[in-house]
């Protein structure tokens, strides 16, 4: 499921639990095919031709829109209108979350924008788990967990 939304066309995709390795990925990868995104802000390094500007009033193939989750009232609504106009103008946005939303994206009226979230999380052992998501009309019809154990030599276990 992972390369599947690496290759899409048009969509909405949320990265949340501040996973900037993969957000990296996803955005360099769809500038590279697409050309240019312009982005809100950069809370990490991407190359290629990213704009940092405001992206309600610019037209770009790709975007970045950083925290969707924090805004409220009238900001919302309007982050929400843009993400329907996107939509139907086939645009691929980005949507980077420091915060993690794993299966609670369903007390949120964002989730009927989304095509997929992939929610980030890393344990105390340092175990880094990844919950991919695939919604339709706001609900989940599949999803894929994705496990990363440390690497271990196996040295330093006997004494």
């Amino acid at each position: 499921m992972l390369r599947e939304i690496l290759n899409l066309d048009s969509g909405i995709v949320m990265v949340s639990g501040g996973s900037r390795k993969i957000a990296r990925i996803y955005l360099q990868s769809w500038v590279k095919r697409k050309g240019k995104a312009l982005a809100e802000g950069l809370p990490f390094s991407v190359g290629g031709e990213v704009y940092v500007g405001n992206p309600f009033r610019a037209d770009f193939p790709v975007y970045l829109i950083v925290n969707p989750l924090a805004r409220r009232g009238v900001e919302r609504e309007k982050l929400l209108h843009w993400l329907g106009l996107k939509r139907e103008e086939g645009k691929l946005v980005l949507l980077y979350e420091e915060r993690y939303v794993g299966d609670s994206i369903v007390r949120y009226r964002l989730r009927n924008y989304l095509d997929y979230l992939i929610a980030y999380r890393r344990e105390t052992v340092g175990v880094e788990i990844l919950n991919v998501y695939k919604l339709e009309n706001g609900r989940v019809v599949e999803r894929k967990t994705y496990i990363r154990h440390p690497m271990t030599s196996g040295f330093g276990s006997e004494w």
